[in-house]
């Protein structure tokens, strides 16, 4: 697990809160597509209509294999129950995919709402916009963070006020 966190960091680096919750509640939701084989299409799919880090997105779409497996009766059992019918094979794939697009979809909503909060906060935490230094720092053009301490110039400081603020 240390190896695929590792690698997903990796690909994730000078990516924006947005895009990196985007990929990983894509590539969970589609990680656990009941049909063996579609996710990996879906995923590729997905990375280049919304212009995603494919190989990011394809990583935690193999992370979710195990979910695909394991929710597979599950969603097949749910579909069954929307559609009011038992079927053959056939039919269990569709109210698997029935399922998945009735539970999975609204939680990949709620997933990447949540992912988005968590990691914009997080990216505003360590300094908060606020340097515990007492001298005045300025923002080099070609810098969007401070040099000394890494704050942010754009967000707003949850610190108390005495620490010193950028000039």
């Amino acid at each position: 697990m240390r190896k695929f966190a590792s690698n997903l960091a990796a690909a994730t680096a000078g990516l924006s809160p947005h895009k990196i919750a985007l990929i990983v509640a894509v590539g969970l939701v589609l990680g656990a597509f009941p049909v063996y084989g579609c996710p990996t299409i879906l995923c590729c799919l997905a990375a280049i209509a919304l212009r995603l880090n494919l190989p990011a997105l394809q990583l935690v779409n193999q992370i979710a294999t195990p979910a695909q497996f394991a929710l597979l009766i599950p969603l097949a059992r749910t579909g069954s129950w929307i559609f009011g019918s038992r079927a053959g094979f056939g039919g269990a794939v569709w109210n698997a995919v029935a399922g998945w697009a009735c539970l999975s979809v609204p939680m990949g909503v709620l997933l990447y709402i949540t992912l988005q909060y968590a990691l914009r906060r997080s990216a505003t935490l360590p300094s908060g916009g606020a340097c515990f230094s007492s001298m005045p720092h300025t923002f080099p053009s070609d810098r969007t963070f401070c040099v000394d301490c890494g704050a942010d110039p754009l967000v707003r400081s949850r610190r108390p006020r005495r620490f010193a603020r950028h000039g």
